[in-house]
């Protein structure tokens, strides 16, 4: 692997920030980022990567091959909580077992928006498009996630209204904002994008460093469960990862895509929800349990995609597309 690929990581402003973050809390730092200014930042990088991205997607148009690769993405995000679902089932219950399945289906926006920095940083292109497969992806492992609960659940019968699950599963906010910014740049294109660019990219990288200051004190919090959770979890939150990296790595290859986009939907594939499956979760299996799958996404995957898991996948890609 290029020890210099992780040397850059290492020194990019947003990774050293979250850093920061985390060592404020080992030292029990007063410092905090106070609330809801962590939501702002939040909504303000999926707005802006959002119309980013819909701006890009109008230049350069929906060719077959950004079709096949959206296409890939949504079966990526099908697959991966099934297969997920049977290897947990080996040493959780159903509902735990389908809620880290869907954790590990979804995708993290954070860790996407970190990897567009990282290529911006190493001047790798990318496309738009792949907003559009990040937002694609946030919710058919939700909804997957959901229906193996209930299938293993052996309900008693009891109403259950799938319409209004998957309503709400494609309702959330953050994909909200995603599709609608990815539409509105999509349809205003480049003057669209000249008008909000002191918005979008002038103060992206400042708001990013805010973010990941405030994950940082988040997942130094959350390192403190780990030590309940025993080896299969941590074990798992590590090497899944790896694993569907891996597969989405073979896929991207297949069809051809450039390293930049190649990169993105690796860590689309390798990354893990702490935002939307939390939220839709905790009303529909509400007997699973948020300190398991949240900590695994949040303190062990999270971290590890952001420090070492973006220049691992760019080492491998470089070898593969070289």
């Amino acid at each position: 692997m290029d020890t210099a690929l992780i040397l850059s990581n290492l020194l990019n402003p947003p990774v050293l920030f979250f850093f920061l973050g985390m060592l404020a809390c080992f030292i029990g730092s007063d410092l905090e980022v106070p609330q809801p200014l962590p939501k702002f930042f939040s909504l303000y990088l999926l707005l802006s990567i959002g119309f980013k991205g819909g701006v890009e997607l109008h230049k350069s148009g929906l060719s077959p091959q950004v079709a096949w690769t959206l296409g890939a993405a949504i079966l990526m995000a099908l697959a991966v909580p099934l297969w997920t679902f049977f290897v947990l089932r080996r040493k959780l219950d159903a509902a735990n077992a389908a809620a880290v399945a869907a954790t590990y289906g979804s995708i993290s926006a954070v860790t996407f928006i970190a990897a567009t920095s990282f290529l911006v940083q190493l001047g790798i292109a990318s496309g738009g498009h792949m907003v559009a497969a990040m937002a694609l992806m946030e919710s058919p492992a939700i909804v997957v996630g959901i229906a193996l609960a209930r299938w293993m659940r052996k309900s008693d019968g009891s109403a259950f209204s799938w319409a209004h699950l998957i309503r709400d599963a494609f309702a959330n906010g953050s994909v909200l904002v995603l599709c609608g910014a990815l539409v509105i740049g999509l349809l205003t294109g480049e003057s669209g994008g000249k008008a909000l660019a002191p918005f979008t990219g002038d103060i992206f990288r400042g708001m990013l460093c805010l973010f990941l200051l405030d994950m940082g004190l988040v997942s130094a919090r959350r390192l403190g469960g780990i030590r309940q959770l025993g080896l299969f979890p941590v074990a798992f939150a590590t090497l899944v990862p790896l694993a569907n990296a891996g597969l989405a790595i073979v896929i991207a290859h297949w069809l051809g895509i450039g390293r930049g986009d190649a990169l993105l939907f690796t860590v689309l594939g390798a990354s893990a929800s702490y935002i939307a499956v939390p939220a839709a979760l905790r009303l529909a299996v509400p007997e699973a349990n948020p300190g398991l799958y949240v900590t695994m996404s949040l303190a062990v995957t999270f971290p590890f995609n952001i420090i070492l898991g973006l220049p691992i996948y760019l080492s491998v890609i470089n070898r593969f597309w070289n």
